[in-house]
């Protein structure tokens, strides 16, 4: 199995336009070792032909001019077979728009993420009328063929964050994947979005040989403590990385071969390569992805 880590930050990129925070400073003014990156998307194949994208972020038509396994070939023909979609935030789903050119798109989400598309942001209704589009129902702990010796797996990520758009205690708002190399048996599972690891998420990623996990904020409360937002992390439905209770201790005690923190926000010092939130990050043998990381697993 291959994969591609397209974009790496958060919604809003890094730097976020409109932010003047200390990390997004040191970007913008070459003053720290830091790296641009992109909103949060992954491409994935198992037989380096066919490929699926995990979520489709706003940023996806550089991302995909930027890797050329997915550059066209023939008449505007690429080798993208299908998305898939963890939850219907927008900056997961807004690059669905800018795939309508395509000659149809195959969506998996689940029901709640679906209705969400089709009835509050709109997104599906607007992008069908530009181009065919074959929704997939996701279930939860049913095996899914992708191709090209790929299957996978959704379990549900249990969030208690406000929804913008439809019912917040829906079942299926959130969920993470775990794809799986028939040839190989190796897992990876994708996870940029979790609030907290559960019993059964934590069941769901262990023995993976690769986990790609939600690395939003370093610190619960590092968006109050900047003055820049009213919520925690957790209050966004987003893990903090540091502290006895955040991913990083909670993750070490588990059997993943390799793990790398994605979905970054801006804010995040982990971002500068110099901090020494980043020094703690390497020292418990986690990494921090940028926008073209290339994994094979």
């Amino acid at each position: 199995m291959w994969a591609r880590v397209l974009g790496s930050a958060a919604g809003g990129g890094f730097p976020q336009w409109n932010c003047t925070c200390p990390v997004c400073r040191a970007v913008r003014e070459g003053t720290r070792p830091t790296r641009a990156r992109t909103q949060s998307s992954v491409a994935v194949s198992g037989d380096g032909e066919r490929w699926v994208l995990l979520n489709a972020s706003p940023d996806i038509h550089a991302q995909l001019g930027s890797f050329p396994s997915l550059r066209p070939s023939g008449r505007r023909e690429v080798p993208l077979s299908a998305v898939l979609l963890t939850d219907a935030e927008l900056d997961h789903t807004l690059g669905l728009l800018l795939l309508r050119e395509g000659g149809g798109l195959t969506v998996h989400a689940t029901e709640a993420v679906h209705d969400t598309l089709c009835d509050g942001t709109s997104v599906l209704r607007t992008l069908e009328a530009y181009c065919p589009v074959t929704w997939q129902p996701v279930v939860p702990d049913v095996d899914v063929a992708l191709g090209g010796g790929l299957t996978y797996r959704a379990f549900e990520v249990p969030t208690t964050k406000r929804a913008r758009f439809g019912a917040t205690g829906r079942r299926g708002r959130v969920v993470g994947y775990r794809l799986t190399d028939a040839g190989t048996g190796r897992a990876l599972v994708w996870l940029p979005a979790v609030q907290a690891l559960t019993p059964e998420v934590r069941e769901r990623i262990d023995g993976c040989a690769c986990l790609l996990v939600d690395g939003t904020c370093w610190s619960d409360d590092e968006l109050v403590r900047l003055g820049l937002a009213g919520k925690t992390a957790r209050a966004m439905g987003h893990l903090p990385i540091s502290g006895p209770d955040g991913s990083l201790e909670q993750l070490s005690s588990l059997r993943i071969g390799r793990t790398v923190y994605v979905h970054l926000n801006n804010t995040n010092p982990i971002l500068l390569e110099d901090s020494p939130e980043r020094r703690v990050v390497e020292e418990h043998g986690a990494e921090v992805a940028v926008d073209g990381l290339e994994l094979q697993i």
